[in-house]
């Protein structure tokens, strides 16, 4: 993931960047996470295949 500094240019006006940015930043937490991801186990044997939806009524 890119870090915030680099997210400036994505807006037009900095000072809307400036201001947008800081609340994020300020109001989130970073969370890091070490070990395998889970998204392989989750994913279609078959990627033809989709999932049984059920009926609509």
């Amino acid at each position: 993931m890119p870090a915030p500094d680099d997210w400036y240019p994505l807006f037009p006006n900095p000072v809307v960047a400036e201001s947008l940015l800081d609340r994020l930043i300020n109001t989130s937490h970073q969370v890091i996470m070490n070990g395998p991801s889970y998204r392989p186990n989750k994913r279609p044997k078959n990627p033809i295949d989709k999932p049984d939806k059920p009926p609509v009524r």
